[in-house]
């Protein structure tokens, strides 16, 4: 064993005879564990949360959606096969969005209409991996209760207090011209299935319906489209295939990713986690400033050692090493329990979900938990950068010491 090391764990053995000293390391331990624990949840709830809004937006809402700048597309087939065939497309379908009035007999609500296509859309939404009643997007190509069928959020069937087969009553707000005046338009649908996202948003104001269903209901033409959503094959390359799409369309279309149609959120979720993580690293620092008082008086205590193993050869490059690897010892003793006890409190959010989240104010039922191990690589580099610093007076006060001085008065 390396001389410095061997000195520096003979010190760390004799603290527990010495309570004040014990006490002070024991603080230094608990300090530096704490702020690594707090720092590992913090972020893995951030990156949890993150990850999880990302991925119930894009089960409704697909990686890039493409418009035409006159407000629609009358013939979406030939912009439909270009998005197709670009690189890195994984699906495509078009859609239509409308806002209408939705009655069931036991309620009115302004809810938001999407008509897609049954045959392409599940390839690029994953609305069926919602579903908890009835069937999913197959279903609107099927006419099984006599009415055109419709899927709507559990949410808002709960709050109609409507179940699969009732019928209900779709008022379109652009209306048509009768001998009464100007009137809605309504047509009258049954509700196949219900899905739950998670995202109160979402689950108690949107329905589906096919996109036959919804040209009549609005009036479009036939080949008529709002426009056209597409999935990517890898989520995060979504923005450069989106700006391949838009060079081969032209200028007269708009094509939006998700990154920029969430941007402001995605952003503020990372500043807050970047704020969060600066606060909780105090946690560290303290812990690290009691590494310097414990080592500090440390070195008062073993003065006459110093001198001692000075006088019998010891380099002053090695008595510093004692005391640096001494602090190291206990950053990385404090460093490696907050790593487990960061560990263990993750798991046990993520395998209980103990932390409940009301649906009606957060778009998440629970506390999601997300452990990256870039993360933990970053949060640990961090922890023992400030337990090195720390050592780095006390060690060099220890190697300054004149052994002269030192022994005059024994």
């Amino acid at each position: 064993m390396r001389f410095p090391l061997f000195i520096a764990l003979r010190y760390l053995t004799t603290w527990r005879g010495r309570s004040f000293l014990s006490i002070i390391s024991f603080v230094s331990v608990a300090g530096v564990a704490l702020g690594v624990a707090a720092l590992i949840v913090v972020t893995g709830v951030m990156n949890g949360f993150s990850s999880e809004l990302r991925d119930k937006m894009l089960g409704i809402t697909a990686h890039i959606i493409v418009t035409h700048k006159n407000g629609g597309f009358d013939d979406y087939a030939p912009a439909l096969d270009t998005i197709r065939q670009t690189p890195g497309v994984e699906a495509a379908t078009p859609f239509i969005k409308a806002e209408v009035m939705l009655s069931s007999g036991r309620g009115v609500k302004g809810v938001g209409l999407r008509g897609v296509d049954p045959a392409s859309a599940a390839g690029v939404l994953s609305v069926d991996n919602n579903i908890v009643a009835g069937r999913g997007l197959s279903s609107l190509s099927h006419d099984e209760f006599g009415e055109p069928p419709l899927i709507m959020g559990r949410e808002l069937a709960q709050r109609l207090r409507i179940g699969l087969g009732s019928t209900l009553t779709l008022l379109s707000p652009s209306g048509r011209l009768s001998s009464a005046g100007f009137a809605p338009k309504e047509e009258q649908f049954a509700l196949a299935g219900a899905f739950k996202t998670g995202m109160y948003e979402y689950d108690s104001a949107l329905v589906y319906v096919s996109l036959d269903a919804a040209r009549q209901l609005l009036g479009f033409q036939k080949f008529a489209a709002t426009g056209i959503e597409a999935r990517c094959t890898d989520v995060f390359a979504a923005d450069a295939v989106a700006a391949n799409i838009a060079s081969k369309l032209g200028p007269d279309f708009e094509v939006r990713n998700w990154k920029e149609m969430n941007a402001n959120l995605f952003a503020a979720l990372e500043l807050e986690k970047t704020g969060l993580s600066i606060i909780l690293a105090m946690i560290v620092i303290v812990g690290s400033f009691s590494i310097v008082a414990t080592l500090v008086m440390l070195v008062m205590e073993k003065t006459r050692d110093i001198a001692i193993l000075v006088a019998m050869g010891a380099r002053r490059s090695q008595i510093k090493q004692i005391f640096m690897l001494l602090g190291m010892l206990v950053g990385g003793a404090g460093a490696s329990v907050g790593l487990g006890l960061g560990l263990a409190a993750s798991w046990v959010v993520k395998r209980y979900k103990i932390i409940k989240l009301p649906e009606d104010v957060y778009p998440l039922s629970h506390l999601p938990i997300r452990i990256e191990g870039w993360d933990l690589v970053v949060i640990m580099a961090a922890a023992f950068a400030l337990c090195y610093l720390a050592t780095v007076y006390p060690s060099r006060h220890a190697a300054r010491l004149d052994p002269a001085e030192a022994l005059r008065f024994e």
